[in-house]
């Protein structure tokens, strides 16, 4: 069974009474504490591997440059720790590097145990609670950014990230072309399945999908099972052709659901940006998708200024799908 790392305290200090006196405060708090005796050595353990949570820096430590040290951790360390400094003397850039959270607090030298292990304590929970509200913050981000069902980015996201795609396209005159698929006949499948194994179905779908989309690809669910795909760099059949294979590879595939094997299909309706809004390409593509569907199962169109691609829809059963197969 694997151990729990242990929390490691830095103090970083030349002099010996006040290594004397804080050391002992800091293993009181059953905390490792690792000493150093410069500032190279201190900026060495801060910006290590396996940072420390808490660094108590000596202002008397000899070679420190204080802002020096300060920018070469900020910019080497990805996850924050609190940095108090001990000084007897308060500057006004001491203030500033306050002021800016870049030290978390001014201590004096001569505070007793009791009052050090307070100021620490004090120290360690304003941090802590800082990076509670950052995780809140960061979540919440997330939540607007993103579909909560499947995790694909919602309606409004992706539109605004594809009007940024079209200013690219814009400027540089590169291609950009949009998939837009719906499962077929949905509502089947949740009347007779239930809401909960569907939602079960829709997540699966958008990883299936997303294993076939390369890093810079958008892709979204804009409807309740209808799904956008922005593809920078993407001709019309190209994009033809990455429909083909999530009509493959993604819904060529059974899908295990509530006991059983479920065969979804789907159709496709694919638009070309040539720079135009997306708005405009998405009415394109939906325009595309519904003659898909009145075409059948598994069809995939083109909007009608788009080159027609031949695609024959693949086959509707899986030879060894087995007995407990179903499909609509």
């Amino acid at each position: 069974m694997p151990s729990t790392p242990q929390i490691t305290y830095l103090l970083a200090s030349h002099e010996p009474a006040l290594l004397v006196a804080v050391e002992p405060v800091l293993l009181a708090s059953c905390t490792r504490v690792q000493i150093v005796l410069s500032a190279e050595a201190a900026l060495a353990a801060m910006t290590a591997p396996e940072s420390p949570c808490l660094a108590l820096i000596d202002a008397r430590l000899p070679g420190l440059e204080l802002g020096r040290l300060l920018a070469a951790v900020r910019s080497a360390v990805q996850h924050r720790f609190p940095i108090v400094l001990f000084s007897d003397t308060v500057s006004e850039e001491l203030h500033n590097r306050i002021a800016e959270g870049v030290l978390d607090d001014l201590l004096p030298t001569g505070l007793d145990p009791v009052q050090l292990s307070l100021r620490l304590h004090m120290v360690i929970r304003a941090h802590q609670r800082e990076r509670e509200l950052d995780l809140l913050r960061n979540a919440s981000e997330v939540n607007d950014l993103t579909d909560r069902l499947t995790g694909a980015y919602n309606r409004d996201t992706i539109l605004s990230m594809l009007f940024r795609e079209t200013d690219r396209v814009q400027r540089m005159r590169t291609t950009l072309s949009f998939v837009l698929f719906d499962v077929d006949d949905f509502g089947h499948w949740n009347s007779r399945l239930g809401s909960a194994p569907c939602d079960d179905l829709l997540v699966k779908v958008v990883e299936r999908v997303s294993r076939l989309l390369r890093s810079y690809d958008l892709f979204g669910r804009v409807g309740k099972d209808e799904f956008l795909a922005g593809l920078p760099g993407c001709s019309t059949v190209n994009a033809v052709l990455l429909a083909e294979r999530i009509r493959n590879e993604v819904f060529g595939v059974p899908f295990p659901a509530a006991g059983a094997a479920i065969r979804l299909s789907a159709c496709f309706g694919i638009a070309p940006s040539q720079g135009r809004s997306p708005v405009v390409v998405l009415r394109d593509a939906e325009e595309a998708l519904r003659l898909a569907r009145e075409a059948g199962p598994e069809s995939i169109q083109c909007a009608a200024d788009a080159a027609q691609a031949q695609t024959a829809p693949v086959a509707f059963f899986s030879p060894s799908s087995g007995g407990n197969f179903l499909a609509w």
